[in-house]
């Protein structure tokens, strides 16, 4: 870090000191004054052609936030984008466009980035981000391996800066609520938690190698990945469902009930000691690769277990469905988001389930971030980079698992879940479904991956299919985008 931007941090840590000494943190409302407020923050937004527009909009209309530049590997993109930045910011902010972030990772007057790039991207942005002293506010998921994700943990504790993953569940004080009821034993013990991400998307068709257009810089918008060409299924919002680029939409619209999923599990738990996945894509003659259908199984160490439904593909009868569950060793089941129900024993009705608030930094996922940024404070955030890290790689594990899976008959008898009843109860709920209403045979196949088994304090796979596993820990990587090692952060 340069002298300069040092004295710029340190300028925003003593004039905001106040501000992680005044917060009263739960679910209501901070109980003093922000101290500071008219030092205000000088951000670039990375990546603004989906849901980077909810960053220049979450950051730009903040007092104490500057949009200082947006930056985008497409020059028509950023032009598009300056009209809302002027809407948000009053014409007030004297923003730039860039279209590398290098350029502006050497502004030593920048203070925080915000990343809304594809997935393959985030954790070198992150990485270079911390290497030059910015703090970060990164979409999920933070990571695209698992590896990466490790070293992005490492940067953060060697560098110190503030790292906030975009989980925006972390700042709800009733979600925050329910989790400190399980872990503080005022609820009876968690058996399962369970996320469903079923949202409907659409086929993407066929695209052909072609060149990119001259408005978009292919090199920086590929960066870390290695891809043989470019085509338009990649550009802007397709690259979410091939594996070089995305994550599926189990690491896609389900990190966020991956993450709630994982938050309920034990806090003494970090990754799961094995996992695997069964499902699909089905219905679409495209040439996508990750599933439109899957349900995935992770166990933790203590004997929890998290399992996660994905369902994209619009069959007849089919219900959007975006939420967590919560099965408890008692046999009772918690549904909602934020104020919950209780199914209890015996009974076949849900009633009302009552709680405090939980404890979360106030106002918001744009404003926890600016707070733990002008505090220079990590632990302010709601939606730390350990609790990303762990969050992430579930999603990761279960994806490994359906990658080194093989093709096998569609029926009920397709996935063995050996003496998991719950495991096996749940799958068949998805399977008659698909079968039902999606009007599935035995002429479709599912893909049916392994159980692989996972060292969580080594951060490798162990076990059967261990080496094939481990391949896919890391991605390789383009010359000048090389995620470096832990030991090189």
């Amino acid at each position: 870090m340069t002298k300069r931007h040092s004295s710029r941090r340190q300028f925003l840590q003593t004039s905001s000191a106040a501000v992680g000494a005044s917060l009263l943190i739960t679910g209501t409302r901070a109980s003093g004054q922000v101290q500071g407020a008219n030092d205000r923050v000088r951000m670039a937004v990375v990546g603004v052609n989906s849901r980077g527009k909810a960053h220049i909009e979450g950051f730009g209309k903040r007092s104490d936030v500057e949009l200082a530049y947006i930056v985008d590997p497409d020059t028509k993109v950023l032009e598009e984008q300056m009209p809302l930045v002027d809407k948000v910011t009053g014409g007030k902010h004297k923003c730039q466009t860039e279209t590398d972030i290098r350029k502006v990772l050497e502004d030593e007057s920048i203070d925080a980035i915000s990343i809304a790039t594809p997935n393959h991207w985030h954790s070198l942005m992150t990485i270079w981000a911390a290497q030059h002293g910015k703090h970060v506010y990164v979409e999920k998921p933070m990571s695209h391996d698992i590896a990466e994700g490790r070293v992005v943990v490492e940067a953060q504790k060697k560098h110190g800066i503030v790292i906030q993953h975009g989980t925006q569940r972390r700042s709800n004080a009733g979600i925050a609520g329910l989790h400190e009821a399980l872990q503080e034993g005022r609820l009876p013990r968690l058996k399962i938690a369970y996320g469903y991400a079923c949202k409907p998307r659409r086929g993407i068709g066929f695209k052909d190698p072609s060149m990119a257009p001259s408005n978009l810089d292919w090199t920086l918008w590929k960066g870390p990945a290695v891809l043989d060409s470019y085509h338009e299924n990649l550009v802007h919002y397709n690259w979410h469902w091939f594996w070089k680029t995305g994550n599926g939409e189990l690491n896609n619209q389900g990190t966020h009930q991956l993450d709630v999923a994982q938050w309920a599990i034990d806090p003494d738990q970090t990754h799961p000691a094995r996992a695997m996945a069964i499902g699909g894509r089905f219905g679409w003659d495209d040439q996508g690769e990750t599933p439109n259908t899957m349900f995935g199984v992770a166990e933790y160490p203590n004997g929890q277990y998290l399992m996660f439904d994905v369902r994209n593909w619009e069959h007849k009868n089919y219900k959007k469905h975006v939420e967590n569950e919560y099965y408890l060793e008692d046999g009772s089941v918690i549904v909602g988001e934020g104020r919950y129900k209780i199914k209890r024993p015996g009974s076949d009705k849900f009633e009302s389930l009552p709680l405090p608030r939980g404890k979360v930094t106030p106002g918001g996922n744009w404003a926890s971030f600016i707070t733990a940024v002008k505090a220079n404070d990590p632990s302010l955030v709601n939606g730390n980079v350990e609790d990303a890290h762990y969050s992430c790689v579930v999603g990761h594990l279960i994806n490994n698992s359906y990658r080194l899976g093989e093709k096998v008959p569609f029926n009920a008898k397709a996935a063995k879940f050996g003496d998991n009843a719950d495991a096996a109860e749940h799958f068949l709920k998805l399977h008659d479904m698909m079968e039902k209403d999606g009007g599935l045979t035995d002429s479709t196949n599912y893909n049916v991956g392994p159980w692989l088994e996972f060292d969580a304090t080594k951060e490798v796979f162990v076990g059967d299919r261990a080496d094939e596993a481990n391949v896919l820990l890391k991605d390789p990587n383009n010359p000048g985008f090389e995620v470096p090692s832990v030991s090189n952060v």
